[in-house]
């Protein structure tokens, strides 16, 4: 029986910097929010950016040139569960995207959002905090599970027979 290699924790992602040049290589998605990012490019070099340079993350299935999605906001109200929220650069362009409806998650240092463009190469998206002026809840979609009365607190039922 033939073992598997572990999975990497590096993914492939393209880095567009403040001035919109595209950057390509590997990332460790846990170290995501630390500052600076520690990028290896596809030739091998360590490169480290500081993350107010950073303008998004995007995680892609494959190098292309053609990274980030066609769609920039949802044609309706989108299908995923979480927040549909519309996030606006520093330079006033916006895009549309879902987070996680996880009040903890949105206290990091930046937002990870699914695109509107589901089938672009792009996974998912991360923007840090420093590339936005502006994020807008534009609804809520899903809903959340609540607990059962009982658990609440709440009297349980009566029983009609007694045992």
């Amino acid at each position: 029986m033939k073992n598997r290699a572990p999975a990497s924790t590096h993914k492939k992602v393209i880095v567009v910097v403040a001035d919109k040049k595209p950057l390509r290589g590997y990332l460790n998605p846990g170290r995501l929010g630390s500052d600076p990012l520690d990028l290896l490019t596809p030739e091998g070099e360590h490169l480290e950016l500081p993350l107010a340079r950073v303008r998004s993350v995007y995680f892609v299935r494959e190098f292309s040139d053609d990274f980030e999605p066609e769609r920039k906001a949802f044609l309706s109200r989108p299908k995923l569960d979480g927040l549909w929220v519309k996030l606006r650069y520093n330079d006033g362009e916006t895009l549309e995207g879902v987070v996680p409806n996880d009040l903890l998650a949105l206290l990091d240092n930046g937002l990870q959002i699914t695109s509107p463009d589901l089938n672009s190469s792009t996974d998912r998206i991360f923007v840090p905090r420093g590339a936005l002026t502006e994020v807008t809840v534009l609804g809520v979609v899903g809903i959340a599970r609540r607990k059962p009365a009982a658990a609440a607190g709440a009297p349980s039922q009566p029983r009609l027979f007694n045992d």
